[in-house]
């Protein structure tokens, strides 16, 4: 049976194996993952026994916006709704902001947020500045 929790507190070797699971690069630097998701507005888990499984992370202002900036599940569990059911808990949570924003990593993904309501800006494009010490 899967948990869900709202914690913070991940030890290096789990994220590395979370974030390496779905081939994310991220995955190299488990000890820059770990104070990113302790600085997060919002973490929610899921796993299986002691076993992290995925997460979803938040980042928002408290009121207006929020922003989904990661949401993964471990390949051996991915098809049995663990995504929807993370997705949803922080969508819940953010129920009550103006916006609630999210820049898919991959447009394979882009039609399963399209599925859980999201919709293409009118105006804006996603950009970004890669540091280098992530190389």
């Amino acid at each position: 049976m899967i948990e869900y929790r709202y914690t913070k507190d991940f030890d290096e070797k789990q994220i590395e194996e979370l974030f390496l699971s779905v081939s994310w690069s991220s995955g190299k630097f488990p000890n820059k993952l770990k104070m990113a998701l302790h600085n997060s507005s919002k973490v929610i888990s899921a796993w299986d026994g002691e076993k992290l499984i995925g997460l979803i992370r938040g980042l928002d202002d408290g009121i207006w916006q929020a922003t989904i900036d990661c949401l993964l599940v471990n390949p051996e569990h991915q098809g049995i709704g663990i995504a929807s059911t993370l997705l949803k808990r922080l969508l819940d949570d953010y129920k009550e902001f103006c916006y609630v924003d999210v820049v898919p990593d991959e447009k394979k993904n882009v039609e399963f947020y399209l599925k859980h309501g999201f919709d293409f800006m009118t105006e804006g494009t996603p950009m970004q500045i890669k540091g280098t010490s992530w190389e």
